[in-house]
């Protein structure tokens, strides 16, 4: 559990990215069973991270409660983010990968890049704002901008936005999107939702004409879009 190179283990890094992950994208408490699920561990494992963290005072979690983030863990959880998502970035735009191929990538890199190489990274890309899936890059001094977006599968039907960001957990969705010609930027309108859980009817307004795609609940929940103001 030392520091390395003024960071903490890459097992520890782990963690509080995956804290903040679930904290960015969701409203529902954050338990170790959540975290366990999304870092693919069993429970028990979680568990005991989950204490070591909070003896580091980089998180607090009391018995059968949920989990946050102290500030001095939400600092390095937006380092390891920053990390992950400018190498993402530069992976897509100086080496030719496809959004669909750089998550995995980025995990081992993020824990091996220096802070130097990183700042040279994100010179070299003008210091962007968002990764290659629309994910906010935190700054150097650790802010985040807000995420103005909605996710589709919350939309009522009828509206009309640009996909502006898009969940990257799973490459094979990514692939899916890409096959059907969706991107980011792209135009997408909810035309309808079945009921209990069915499938939703998007419309993409592509080129040289709008496709229609019957899209499963999971899919359209991992699409963020940015809605036209009327």
């Amino acid at each position: 559990m030392a520091l390395m190179r003024g960071r903490y283990s890459s097992s520890i890094e782990d963690y509080l990215k995956a804290i903040y992950a679930l904290q960015e994208r969701g409203t529902a408490a954050i338990t170790t069973t959540r975290l366990a699920e999304r870092l693919g561990v069993l429970p028990s494992s979680a568990s005991g991270m989950v204490r070591k963290l909070s003896e580091l005072a980089l998180l607090e979690h009391r018995r059968y409660g949920s989990i946050t983030l102290t500030e001095s863990g939400r600092k390095v959880a937006l380092g390891v983010v920053r990390r992950h998502r400018l190498i993402e970035l530069y992976l897509v735009a100086e080496l030719g990968y496809t959004w669909d191929e750089v998550h995995d990538e980025a995990e081992v890199l993020e824990h091996a890049v220096s802070d130097r190489l990183l700042d040279r990274i994100a010179e070299r890309l003008d210091d962007p704002r968002v990764d290659p899936h629309g994910d906010p890059i935190p700054t150097r001094d650790g802010e985040i901008a807000p995420c103005d977006a909605q996710r589709l599968s919350t939309s009522e039907p009828g509206c009309r936005g640009q996909l502006v960001r898009v969940d990257d957990a799973d490459p094979g969705m990514l692939r899916h999107l890409s096959a059907r010609g969706i991107c980011l930027g792209t135009m997408v309108e909810l035309v309808e939702r079945a009921p209990y859980g069915g499938s939703y009817v998007v419309k993409v307004h592509g080129v040289p004409a709008p496709t229609v795609h019957h899209f499963g609940p999971e899919l359209v929940d991992a699409m963020w879009v940015r809605a036209e103001r009327e």
